[in-house]
Parts: C-alpha cells; structure tokens; sequence
C-alpha cells in the first residue's frame, strides 16, 4: 500500500513537471509567434508608407520642374515681341500693359513686368507697380550683363520668397530694357499642404525657399526646427531621424514616429525635403498583435478547461472545485465570445483602413491624370455618338470603324498615364524608340472632328517599314497636329483643298506636309515669335516657334517652303535610331 502510494506520488509529480514543460513551451512559442509577426508586419507597413511618401516627393518634384520649365522660355519669347520693342523703342507705353496682360493668362506666370532701360517699370499686369525702380535688383542688374535668361530668386518684404525670371531686350541701337516673369510656385505649396505632413524646398545654400511651414521660410533647416512649436507632431518627429524599427517601440505609441525622405531637384542645386508620419502603422500592427494574443489565451484556456475535466472525473472529492472550474469555464466563453465580438470589429475596421487607404491613393493619381485625358475622352464622345446613329441607321460597318479609332484614343490615353512616370525625369530621360508612322496616323486620328466640319482630301504615303526615332512620341503627335492644322487653315479659301502628308526613310527620317493653299510670303519670320498671318483672336503665333523648338529638342531640323505649284510645304528632318543607340537602351 505504501509503494502504491509512493508510485502514485511521484507520477503526480511528473505529470506536474511535464505540465509545467508544456505550459512553459506553450508561451515560448507564443511570444516568438508574436514577436515575429510584429517585426514582420512594422516592416511591411513601414516600408508601405515609405514608398508612398516616395512617390509623393517624385510628383512634387516632376510638379516643381515643369512650373519652372514651362516659364523659362516666356523671357526669350517676349524679348522678341515687336510692339514691345517698339514701345521702349519710342517711349511710349499706353498699349504695352494691355500688351501683357493679353499674354499672362495664356502663359500661367504670376506677373510680368517691362522694364526700361534705367530700371523704372513702365508696364505690368500689377498695375500697382508701374513706376517703381529696380535699378538695384538683382534680376535687372544680371539681366544687363547677360544674352541668357536669368532665373533671380528674391526675398519679399512678408519674409517669402519670390521667382523670377529676367532677359535684356535689346535691338541694333543698343539695350532697351528688361522683361521680367515672375513664377507663381506658392500654388504648388499650397497643394503640397492638402496631402503631405511637411514638405520644404532649399536652396544651394541650405536656405528654405519653399515650405508649407510659412515660418520655415528664410532658415535653414536647423533653425526652421528650433522655431516649430513643441506641440506640433512634425517637430517631436524629427529626433526620429532614424529608422524607427530599431527605437523601442513604446516611444512610437505617442504618435512622434515621422519619416524624412529628401532628395534631389535638378534645378540649381535645389532639395526637396518631406516629412511624413506613422500614425496608422503602429494601429494595424497592434490590431493584428491583439487577434494573436487573443488566440492564445483561448487554445490555453481551453486546455486548462481539459486539464480540469480530466481532474474531476479522476478524483470525485474533487467535485466542489470542478465546480468552481466549470463556473470559471462558463465565464471564459462569455469571455470568449465577447473576444470574438472585438474580432469582428477589428476586421470591420481593417477593412475600412484598407479601403481609405485605397481611396487616398486614387485621389493623389487623378490630381495629375484628369487633365491630360480630357482631349481623347472629348474625341471619344463624338466617335461613340456617330457610331449610335450609324447603328440607328443600320451601317454596322462603318460603326465598327468608329469603335476601333475610340480604341485608339484609349491606347493613347494609356500613353498619357504611362507619360506621368517620366515628369520627374529631364531632358532625355524620357526618350524612348518611336516608330513615326504610328504618331502619323494618331495626329490623324485626333484631327478628325475638326476634318469632318469640312471637305479637305488628305493624301497619305507611309512606307512598309517602320521609321524609327529616339525621342518623345507626345511631343513628337504635337508637332505633326500643329503642321496639319496650320495646313487646314491654310486651305480655308480653297475650291478644292488638299493636305498631302508623306513619310520617308533614308538616311534620316523626313516627313512633308504639303497643303494647295496661298503659300507662305514671309519665309525669314515664319518661325519668330508672335509672327501669325491668321485673323485676331485665331493664335498669337507661338505654334511654330515651339514646335521648332521641340523638333530640335529631339535632334533635327524644321524647315518651310512654297512648293512649285502653289501651297505650302513644311519638311521636318529627324535622325534615324541607329543600331548602337538600340544597343544602349
């Protein structure tokens, strides 16, 4: 009886022992689950919003070049104008505000002032301006001692920064004064302010030029943090300078993790600097945490639950605590089920994040993609309306035609998104091979509304093989919709008029557009500026410039002539993509 007792005991024991083990490899194995899955989780959404924040600073960035590009060539343009020239020329200025004015809501710049040749402005579109000196600023002094456009950025009086751009207008009698065309870049902060925490842009210098922190402008960026409030969130973030997985994690429980991301503008020497904040990480890590833990507890409460069933029916005297542990057992289920109910709400609320997230993404992409797409949605609408009445009329093949241009416009659109992924490059970064039969019959495609309201035979000649370039296919469809609809008005008092457009391929790539209309008369102006042989209020005479411009932007040459039989001919001569340029791309 006594050993009986004796092996009894030390069975208990080791059943303890090996409960004991069980329990003890039962939270190991816990806390490593849990552990893991908040390491992995924190990366993935840290590197989640890294990536958006990247793509933020990329737009931001593409944004900034193209202000800044697009208002560099309105000096060299205006310092051409004529009637300008004659009104510094003669001193005379009744008409040369209005002058500006007529061009500053086509161009998009915030101002522009004319300044004569002693530093008094004598025409702007401020009117509150005119009479003042600027003798001694810098935009006028560096735009006598240069030929080039000078970029000038200036401090205002309100502690802000101002962008202008300055060129001398001069003519055989010496210089005649200065333009000058102020840049309205406070747009683009007030955008930036609408998405990001904190986004600032400095100079060469390290000075902050740009910011959606007003104060921060005028400071570099260690006194622009001393100056921030201590209740901000943006300026507890930044002694996280460092990668916040590695920072304990209860300090980031206090909403203070915020990434920094700078990088580089190719504009003078410029950065961009963002500043975004965690607060949604650690809440998604900490719900998926909770579900775990919350899983555990309930496989280890339903083995205490065993444990203890299998305890009351080894020992009856027992009786009075299997009842207390069935007690407790009815409690962990009303715990349990009010778990799960917690559950279900947490994955609600994933859910919804999930979807927000989804929704913010979409806003940031339709923001840069809406009106690049309003020409081939307005060219879809008219081909899906013809092809409607082509069906009501029974000529389904015709309308099967109309179907395939709209799916043409659709490609295109494709194209246009695509284009959105070069903004932030410059230059020949976004050149790619393009086969100029294909940005033929797109120009063509997209004329077709306007050849439609009238009767112009238009001839085609492409040749069998593909004509390949390296350039900007968008700019090239520009270029070609400019020549063909200066060939149209060309032929507007025709009896019978014709556009020939013909493309070859020898030794360059050459295409000819050739129209039956008056001719040109001025052949030496007909690139310049502001030159235009059509009625007021049809064009300023900008469309060949640029399209000269971009011609040569991709390597060749832009030419006119009368052809022999009357009209006019233009020939644009591109370079043929040669083998080694293949080789390299």
């Amino acid at each position: 009886m006594g050993a009986k007792t004796v092996n009894r005991a030390e069975r208990v024991k080791i059943r303890r022992w090996l409960n004991r083990l069980a329990f003890g490899l039962f939270v190991a194995i816990a806390i490593a689950v849990v552990y893991v899955t908040n390491v992995f989780l924190t990366e993935r959404f840290t590197e989640s919003t890294r990536n958006r924040a990247e793509v933020r600073m990329t737009l931001y960035v593409g944004n900034l070049i193209s202000e800044l590009q697009r208002n560099s060539i309105v000096p060299q343009l205006l310092a051409r104008d004529p009637e300008l020239l004659r009104a510094l020329s003669a001193a005379e200025y009744s008409l040369s505000t209005q002058r500006l004015l007529s061009f500053v809501d086509e161009i998009g710049a915030a101002s522009l002032m004319l300044l004569d040749k002693d530093g008094r402005t004598v025409a702007a579109t401020d009117r509150n301006r005119l009479g003042e000196n600027h003798r001694n600023a810098p935009y006028y002094i560096n735009a006598l001692r240069s030929n080039a456009t000078i970029f000038t950025t200036v401090r205002t009086e309100s502690g802000g920064f101002s962008f202008v751009y300055s060129r001398k207008m001069d003519d055989p009698s010496g210089t005649l004064g200065v333009m000058t065309v102020a840049v309205d870049l406070q747009k683009l902060e007030r955008s930036w302010a609408s998405i990001s925490d904190a986004v600032f842009v400095a100079d060469s210098e390290g000075t902050i030029i740009l910011s959606t922190e007003p104060r921060w402008r005028g400071l570099v960026e260690e006194q622009a943090l001393a100056r921030q409030s201590p209740a901000s969130a943006i300026d507890r973030a930044f002694e996280a300078t460092r990668d916040w997985t590695v920072v304990p994690i209860d300090a980031y429980l206090r909403g203070e993790a915020v990434l920094r991301r700078e990088t580089r503008v190719p504009f003078q020497g410029w950065r961009m600097v963002s500043f975004t904040t965690y607060d949604s990480v650690r809440e998604k890590v900490n719900g998926v945490l909770a579900l775990e833990i919350m899983g555990f507890a309930i496989l280890l409460a339903l083995a205490f639950w065993v444990s203890s069933r299998k305890s009351a029916n080894r020992v009856v005297f027992f009786q009075r605590e299997s009842a207390e542990l069935r007690a407790l057992n009815l409690r962990l289920q009303r715990e349990i089920a009010e778990r799960q109910k917690v559950e279900k709400t947490l994955e609600v609320a994933e859910q919804s994040l999930a979807q927000s997230s989804k929704l913010a993404a979409l806003g940031e992409m339709s923001a840069a993609v809406s009106h690049e797409l309003n020409q081939p949605l307005a060219a879809m609408k008219t081909y899906l309306a013809g092809a409607r009445l082509l069906l009501q009329r029974k000529r389904a093949d015709e309308a099967l035609s109309s179907f395939g241009r709209i799916d043409d416009l659709i490609d295109r659109m494709g194209a246009i998104t695509k284009q959105l992924k070069s903004y932030a490059r410059k230059g020949k970064d976004a050149f790619e091979e393009v086969d100029v039969r294909d940005a033929v019959s797109t120009a063509l495609s997209m004329m077709e509304p306007q050849l439609k309201t009238r009767k112009v035979a238009i001839t085609r000649t492409l040749p069998s093989n593909p004509a390949l370039i390296f350039g900007d296919r968008l700019r090239l469809e520009q270029v070609i919709i400019n020549l063909l609809r200066n060939a149209l008005d060309a032929t507007k008092g025709v009896d019978d008029p014709s556009v020939e457009v013909t493309l070859t391929v020898t030794d360059a790539v050459r295409l000819i557009v050739r129209d039956n209309g008056a001719g040109i008369e001025d052949l030496d102006a007909l690139f310049e500026p502001f030159y235009t042989t059509k009625q007021p209020g049809d064009g300023v005479g900008l469309g060949l410039a640029i399209s000269s411009g971009i011609v040569t932007d991709l390597g060749g040459r832009l030419t006119a002539r009368n052809g022999a039989k009357g009209g006019a001919v233009f020939e644009m001569t591109l370079p043929v993509l040669a083998s080694d340029v293949e080789a390299a791309e």
